[in-house]
């Protein structure tokens, strides 16, 4: 007979995948996709998680941990050269991307014991390294990242973005001699759009019945480090390409691509994936745009037969108005002089500089409300960030009437929030943790890193895991500040921290994943 305790945890995973996509198969405890459910709060009901753990020992030979010398480790294995995506498990398996040399990789694991089932690899990129005297970052990037998007796993089929900017559908049932899932369709968004990422194809597909929802990636991917107010000279590569696209899943069909105005107002590229929402009985697709702004999008009740054109049902520009004030600049030259890297920069990466950035950050669906922050990419150095929280039922352009509240007491930020028992957690690129109240933006608290951060917070147990370039650190969920450990895991977090069936996942960028459970 089952304790109260396990009809409890049984209880809240159900819940759980009540509010998961309707068209992910999967089993309770489950975390099949990019923040686990279509809302896109990374928050897990999973109970039983540790406070700390010790990687153990790297058996490197074997790619391996020494669980002798592990503690709350259930195992640790090594593939490739680098983890830079976050893991999705389904029906005892893990998927997860990465890296191998200069190749991206998606890899197939046993959920029991890390067993490399299959294994999928891409074959590096061919750019052009300059065009019309500009640096192109996409003829290198994805070369030291490999794949960056999270699946969306339903039954067999599993969906993400390669490195090479290509929407892939795998079989994970059909796997060869060789140790390679069968492809079912593939969509070069390159090839077959015209898109041109900015640096890297970063996006996770959002899977809705039939259909799956992508951010193409396609962006401005024109730099120059010697002189800044050369950058108003770019050209977009891609002008006409689709910012956002919707596919069949069944055959990797482009069925509906948006019309928003983004390519006027661009600022860099276009990382954001997309969150769902069901607002007044209608659903809608929230997508951040690499101009800033917050769209919503009417999600497709149906299959088109032709291709359509999404309805943008309202939109919100997410950078205050005084982040906008360029002085002597015209706005790019601004936006570029915000890089640190940059000759004559102005941002002294010390968080100060206030300026435009997009969004990359996933928006965050709970009770009709958005949580959605800006940033840029953490190379560019500290800033001034923002998040915002929105009124999700807004008509047109709610830039005032939307606004519910707006935190400024952040640096620029990638990372996705958190929300749990009325608070926002969101860590920043400067390193800190910000707790806020989630009714009215009130900052509880903050915890300061002092370590660079790319990864979301993930909460859980109780627990706040928050991943950094010097490991973890683990905090108690709650308005006042108490920090439970810090797990140093000889490299970089720049994935976010999962949880599922009682076990939490940790991927490294020296290729390393962890599975953490209380023994």
């Amino acid at each position: 007979m089952c304790c109260i305790g396990e009809i409890r945890y049984a209880i809240a995973c159900s819940a759980f995948l009540l509010i998961a996509s309707a068209g992910v198969s999967a089993r309770s405890g489950d975390w099949p996709q990019w923040c686990g459910t279509d809302g896109k709060n990374m928050v897990s009901p999973e109970k039983g998680l540790p406070e700390t753990f010790s990687p153990g020992r790297k058996q490197s030979g074997e790619g391996t941990v020494d669980l002798a010398s592990a503690t709350n480790v259930k195992w640790g294995v090594k593939v490739g050269t680098g983890f830079y995506s976050t893991p999705t498990i389904v029906g005892g398996k893990i998927y997860l991307g990465g890296l191998d040399g200069e190749d991206g990789i998606f890899v197939c694991f046993d959920e029991a014991t890390g067993k490399r089932l299959w294994q999928w690899r891409a074959a590096p990129c061919q750019v052009p390294g300059k065009i019309d005297g500009f640096s192109i970052g996409f003829a290198v990037i994805p070369q030291q990242i490999g794949v960056c998007s999270s699946a969306v796993v339903e039954n067999d089929r599993v969906y993400f973005v390669s490195n090479r900017c290509e929407l892939v559908c795998l079989d994970a049932a059909s796997v060869s001699e060789t140790g390679e899932p069968r492809t079912v369709w593939k969509l070069d968004m390159r090839e077959q759009l015209g898109v041109f990422p900015c640096d890297a194809a970063n996006g996770s597909p959002l899977l809705i019945g039939d259909l799956l929802y992508v951010t193409t990636s396609n962006g401005v991917d024109r730099n120059t480090f010697s002189d800044a107010s050369k950058e108003k000279e770019r050209k977009i590569p891609a002008p006409n390409a689709p910012n956002f696209i919707v596919v069949d899943k069944r055959d990797g069909r482009v069925v509906a691509t948006d019309d928003a105005p983004i390519l006027a107002r661009m600022l860099h590229g276009q990382w954001s994936s997309a969150s769902l929402g069901v607002v007044d009985d209608r659903k809608l697709v929230f997508y951040g745009g690499g101009d800033g702004i917050l769209y919503a999008f009417e999600a497709l009740s149906q299959v088109p037969e032709k291709p359509a054109k999404l309805k943008t049902v309202w939109s919100f520009d997410c950078i205050p108005n005084e982040y906008k004030q360029t002085g002597e600049y015209d706005w790019i030259t601004h936006f570029c002089l915000g890089d640190k890297r940059v000759k004559g920069t102005a941002n002294k990466h010390d968080g100060a500089f206030v300026g435009m950035s997009e969004i990359i950050a996933t928006p965050v669906f709970l009770d009709n409300r958005i949580y959605v922050a800006i940033g840029r990419d953490p190379a560019h150095g500290r800033g001034r960030g923002a998040l915002h929280c929105i009124d999700a039922r807004g008509q047109g352009d709610i830039t005032s009437s939307g606004k519910i509240w707006a935190y400024q007491g952040l640096d620029r930020t990638i990372s996705t929030v958190s929300v749990a028992d009325g608070l926002v957690y969101i860590s920043d690129v400067g390193g800190r943790l910000h707790c806020l109240d989630a009714a009215t933006g009130r900052c509880f608290w903050i915890h300061d890193t002092n370590c660079e951060t790319w990864g979301s917070t993930l909460v859980a147990d109780g627990k706040v895991y928050m991943p950094t370039a010097k490991g973890i650190w683990v905090l108690a969920a709650g308005n006042q500040l108490k920090v439970l450990s810090h797990i140093s895991l000889g490299g970089r977090v720049y994935s976010s921290p999962v949880a599922a069936n009682r076990t939490l996942y940790v991927a490294t960028t020296q290729g390393w994943l962890w599975a953490v459970c209380s023994k």
